[in-house]
């Protein structure tokens, strides 16, 4: 399976493409857009498994992350989606679904993740069985902790993930 393409009032959400590389490396590449994701800016080397990822995703999981794409100019913005990473939290859970978005300098402040990430949650509320997504933040991420609760996540526990304090949110599908 490959992602499949929806469509909103400003953006397209698709697949990602090989072509879509060098601006995922510029935006992943960016202080200012890693700073409350990544410990360090990612490498294009990392960057690259990234876009692996994301295709893995769809092929074995049956959901994952779209790309979003301006519908008046085509150009990049950023990333919105749902992962399963695995990832190992203080203490040991298993979460589900994990919602997530990410866009480039250019592409914040302007609603945009909130308007990609309704679309791929109506997707998932339509097309997965999970009873609810969850998302994750560094606590001091404020402008993504509002674009969640815009979505209807709420607050749901503090846990550590990779040594830090990370701050859980929940929404329950229909949400």
């Amino acid at each position: 399976m490959i992602a499949p393409r929806l469509e909103t009032d400003r953006l397209i959400l698709r697949p990602h493409r090989v072509d879509d590389f060098p601006a995922m490396a510029a935006m992943w590449g960016d202080e200012r857009v890693t700073r409350f994701i990544l410990d360090t800016p990612a490498t294009p080397e990392t960057t690259w498994s990234r876009l692996l990822r994301y295709a893995g995703h769809w092929q074995m999981l049956g959901f994952g992350y779209w790309a979003l794409e301006c519908r008046q100019t085509g150009a990049f913005l950023g990333e919105a989606g749902l992962a399963d990473y695995h990832r190992t939290f203080q203490p040991p859970e298993e979460i589900g679904p994990e919602a997530g978005w990410v866009l480039a300098v250019e592409a914040q402040g302007q609603g945009i993740a909130v308007e990609a990430m309704q679309a791929a949650l109506a997707w998932s509320d339509a097309n997965l069985a999970a009873s609810k997504v969850t998302a994750i933040f560094s606590p001091d991420h404020v402008a993504s902790q509002a674009v969640a609760r815009k979505l209807g996540f709420v607050f749901g526990r503090t846990t550590r993930y990779n040594g830090h304090p990370t701050l859980m949110m929940e929404r329950p599908r229909g949400g």
